[in-house]
């Protein structure tokens, strides 16, 4: 199968969603209301690929000097003011385009990209540009004739325009590709969201991929889901060592330990133990073990605090590498950077260990809630395949109550093994449970456990005395 050449954007997560990059010598346009990210999209490519030893038109139609523009793209970490009149050179075609027509922008696009020899030209007001045509023949002309000119030395090109191209408009029908900026609401908060419409000879991602500006420019985070629709790396499947828990008496009740490479939920209500397992679990983390803590809730000082208090040794491998904890305050989060950011640190780390301190945060940071499901299909997925075994936790929102419900069923299924943690109103007196509901391809004790807290933090204890209603908190003493 034939590749076609790519251009880098140099857009972390861009080149991704492309599906390899820009088709050298292709035209695209980028569309967009104002404040949406064109310039900055456009610039950043551009300075990436002078990086790369390319040279780089960008034409305008600024009525007045480039000077407010280059203070603006100042704050950016990209720009490089070095590069200006060399080998990126900005033109405005404002006063060719009001007295020649488009005519003569055609032809000085073509002067100056021959002149300068560039590899990406950038025109920023193709709506502008198409006013000032007669008619849709006119508007056809002039991006058929910027196209062929750029085309023939092989110069890809970058349309800007701050309104919504119709998808049956000359301009979308003659491009190669068409990416949409978005900056809209959702409920009270702002979520910037980007899509690829159209993507001639390159298979590209479907759907809304979110992004975000800061210092750095833009940072594309691909839809998860999309991104890994099949896991980057062959999954072994080969008999493996049960892991440690590192909670006495737990391995026991699992069989042996957590089968590797698998995804355990452990879940409850709060207090009742979920982040005490998970310290356990990190307490045995080594050089050929290494583990990652990625939380919502609790900052690394109190972590290691309650760490502390409960006799657990975090100091240990948080100060040889062997842990790192990664914290993700609960304000506004998106949901494909913080899966992204997860999957980055395993892979850089080559996280054997983990504990997600709780899905919920994942959950909260969703601007579309029913995606969840194939959200964490893909995440889950791809931890198992690069050999993770991990723990995740999720609070049920009722200390007691006639029901329990573990996260919705099709979330649940897409896990191996289940544990849940309960506190239980026995004789008027509280009681820790753990309870072991499902240990996937393994045989497993299903008997109610009392939890205890010792000088080495969380231990499983006897066997839960003889009740009915346990599992909802509110037991009674069983007839005989």
């Amino acid at each position: 199968m034939q590749k076609l050449p790519r251009l880098l954007t140099g857009i972390p997560g861009m080149d991704t969603v492309l599906g390899g990059g820009l088709v050298e010598g292709a035209s695209y346009i980028i569309q967009g209301q104002p404040g949406a990210g064109k310039t900055i999209f456009s610039n950043q490519v551009a300075f990436a690929n002078l990086a790369r030893g390319g040279k780089v038109l960008y034409v305008t139609l600024l009525a007045e000097t480039h000077d407010r523009l280059f203070q603006s793209l100042g704050t950016l970490e990209f720009f490089d003011r070095s590069q200006l009149g060399t080998n990126i050179s900005y033109v405005s075609v404002f006063q060719t385009l009001r007295d020649e027509g488009l005519s003569a922008v055609v032809r000085l696009i073509r002067e100056e990209t021959i002149r300068r020899g560039a590899t990406l030209l950038v025109f920023d007001g193709l709506l502008n540009a198409s006013d000032r045509g007669d008619s849709t023949l006119d508007v056809k002309t002039f991006v058929a004739e910027v196209q062929s000119q750029a085309a023939f030395v092989g110069c890809t090109v970058l349309f800007l325009t701050s309104t919504r191209v119709a998808e049956d408009s000359p301009e979308h029908t003659m491009v190669d590709g068409v990416v949409e900026l978005h900056d809209e609401l959702v409920g009270v908060r702002a979520v910037r969201r980007l899509q690829v419409k159209k993507s001639r000879g390159s298979a590209a991602l479907g759907g809304y991929h979110q992004f975000e500006i800061t210092s750095r420019g833009f940072i594309i985070y691909p839809r998860m889901e999309a991104a890994l629709a099949s896991a980057t790396v062959e999954e072994e499947h080969r008999a493996a060592t049960p892991v440690a828990t590192g909670t006495a008496g737990f391995d026991r009740l699992l069989g042996g330990g957590l089968p590797a490479h698998s995804v355990s939920l452990i879940f409850g209500p709060s207090g009742c133990g979920k982040t005490s397992l998970g310290l356990n679990f990190l307490s045995l983390a080594s050089e050929q073990e290494p583990a990652l803590h990625f939380g919502f809730y609790e900052t690394p000082a109190r972590l290691k605090g309650k760490a502390r208090a409960l006799g657990v040794d975090l100091d240990t491998p948080l100060n040889s590498g062997a842990l790192r904890v990664i914290w993700n305050p609960m304000t506004e989060n998106l949901l494909d950077k913080l899966g992204h950011r997860l999957l980055d640190e395993v892979r850089a780390r080559g996280v054997k260990r983990l504990l997600i301190d709780g899905l919920g945060g994942f959950e909260r940071a969703a601007v579309y809630q029913p995606r969840l499901v194939e959200f964490f299909a893909a995440l889950t997925n791809e931890l198992r395949a690069l050999g993770v075994t991990a723990l995740a936790t999720w609070e049920l929102q009722d200390l007691f109550g006639p029901t329990v419900t573990a996260p919705g069923s099709e979330i649940s299924s897409l896990l191996d093994n289940l544990v849940m943690l309960r506190h239980v109103e026995i004789a008027s007196r509280y009681k820790r449970t753990i309870s072991v509901l499902k240990v996937r391809d393994s045989a497993y004790e299903p008997v109610i456990h009392e939890v205890g807290f010792g000088p080495d933090g969380m231990t499983i204890t006897t066997p839960l005395e003889a009740v009915t209603g346990a599992a909802t908190g509110l037991a009674m003493p069983t007839t005989r």
